[in-house]
Parts: structure tokens; sequence; C-alpha cells
């Protein structure tokens, strides 16, 4: 899949500034395949959490995302920045399918389940199926993760865990519901 030359651009500025401000741990980036399709899906705890995982790896992540983010000015940036817009407000079948086509071309999606920042006092939200069905659809693999900790600058303070890939079965709400439960088993063991 071509990278969007802005993203080409601005990812080893962001991988630089976040590694000097952050100074993030990554545990298992050898679970994000090097070369085929795969979608990254995980806990929301801040909006610098897509930066953490641009940071991650030099592949181009695909992020669904609230579709605010390309509209006005905004959108000359999020428009050039792999961005998959999504209207909250309905059951999105644009952007879906977008992410089957980013998929089927071999790319790597990224995407929060739980549909906007968690700031609850719940480990998670209810996740939303998106995630299982485009790897369900695509044949593709999901790699869970988990981001603990907090953006503290000059501090290493913040986490982010990838697991082993696993593939869906049939089952699309059962599935969900094993995605749900990894990640929030995961990080209740960290709390």
């Amino acid at each position: 899949m071509k990278e969007p030359i802005l993203y080409r651009m601005v990812r080893p500025i962001i991988t630089w500034l976040f590694r000097l401000i952050y100074h993030p741990t990554y545990i298992g980036l050898n679970n994000i395949s090097t070369d085929t399709k795969c979608v990254l899906a995980g806990n929301h705890t801040n909006n610098f959490d897509c930066l953490l995982l641009i940071s991650s790896t030099k592949r181009t992540i695909h992020f669904l995302a609230k579709d605010e983010l390309t509209k006005g000015l905004k959108k000359i940036i999020f428009n050039n920045m792999a961005i998959i817009p999504v209207n909250r407000k309905i059951h999105d079948k644009n952007a879906l399918n977008s992410g089957i086509n980013v998929l089927n071309n071999g790319g790597l999606i990224g995407i929060f389940p739980e549909g906007t920042i968690n700031k609850t006092n719940d480990t998670i939200m209810p996740f939303k199926i998106g995630a299982v069905k485009m790897a369900h659809d695509t044949e593709s693999k999901i790699v869970p993760f988990v981001i603990t900790g907090k953006y503290k600058p000059f501090r290493k303070s913040i986490t982010v865990e990838f697991f082993k890939p696993f593939a869906i079965e049939n089952n699309l709400d059962v599935e969900n519901k094993k995605l749900m439960h990894k990640i929030k088993t995961e990080l209740e063991k960290k709390e």
C-alpha cells in the first residue's frame, strides 16, 4: 500500500520527538507483522495514543478516527495522515469498507474499539464490533495492545504492549467479547 507523503515525512519527526519527550516503553513489537495485513486494537487513554502507536512501527497505520478531524482546516493534515474518517452517529459502512480495502491491500489498521477516550472509572468501555468485523472479512489477524501509564514529559511513564496476533472465528459477538476480555484482563494485571 502506498504511504501518504505527509505521513512518510512526519513519522520520523513524531517518533523522535515522542521518544525524546515521553520515553515510552514498547513491549512485544515483534507481534506487529512487518509486511502482512493486520488490525491493531486496544484501549484508548489519551489523544496521544495514536502518536504512541505511530512511533512504535515503521509501517503506516491507517487509523479509524472521528470524522470531525477531516473537516475544516484540520482536513489538510489528517486527510494526508492515513486517517479513515468515521461518522460516529451512524453505523458507518463507508469507514468499514475503507478499512477492509486497506487490509485487502496488505495494510495495517489501528483502531480503538471503545470508540472514544475512556474517561470513565471502568477499566474499559464496551467494544464496538468494527475491529473484529474487518479482521474477519479480510482474514486478517488482530494484534491486541494495551496502553498503561500517563503521558508525563521527560519521564518513563507510558507503556504500550502488543500481544500475540490471533485469527477471528465466525461468531463476531463472541470474538469481540474475547478481544475485550483479553485487553481488560491485561490492563487489570497492571493496576
